[in-house]
């Protein structure tokens, strides 16, 4: 869930800091990668990049933690995050993302999800406040375009009752 940390990941697969792996790699279950990996990497479970690990080819994974360096597309249809460490050159598919502060990423990032996963109906009670703060936003606009209009007739009645009077037809002729 949203706002609840991952405490514990069964990892399956741990591949060190000393290891290269030129080629596509695929594991079930959650991996560990502190080396390196020229080619395609698949993962059923979590996908950890650890800040010495890189991977350079696409990402597919459940979710993605990375702290090394990813040259390539990560598809990770359930959480994606880049810690300080991470750097990330490549685009991002996934529903939800965290980029700490300090983790370099050049690319863009998709969460478009299921229109039933992503758009809940609103409560009725905030659907009544919607309508009534658009009802007394159109009434207040109206008002005011009332005053408006009537300020108007105003200023245009003293126009008229000044050129109506004797002395000002002479001073109103000189101006034309």
């Amino acid at each position: 869930m949203l706002g609840q940390k991952d405490t514990e990941v069964k990892i399956s697969t741990i591949l060190g800091s000393d290891a290269e792996c030129t080629g596509n790699f695929s594991a079930k279950g959650s991996v560990r990668l502190d080396g390196k990996v020229s080619g395609d990497v698949t993962v059923t479970g979590k996908l950890i990049i650890g800040a010495t690990g890189s991977v350079y080819g696409n990402i597919t994974a459940a979710s993605v933690m990375i702290g090394g360096e990813v040259q390539g597309d990560v598809n990770a249809p359930e959480k994606t995050e880049l810690t300080s460490t991470a750097r990330v050159f490549g685009d991002i598919s996934t529903k939800v993302i965290v980029i700490d502060e300090n983790a370099v990423f050049q690319g863009g990032v998709n969460m478009n999800q299921e229109a039933s996963e992503k758009r809940q109906k609103p409560s009725s009670k905030a659907v009544r406040a919607g309508k009534k703060s658009a009802k007394a936003a159109i009434e207040e606009a109206l008002k005011e375009v009332e005053e408006e209009a009537k300020r108007e007739e105003t200023a245009a009645a003293s126009l008229q009752e000044n050129a109506d009077e004797p002395g000002n037809e002479a001073s109103l002729n000189d101006e034309e």
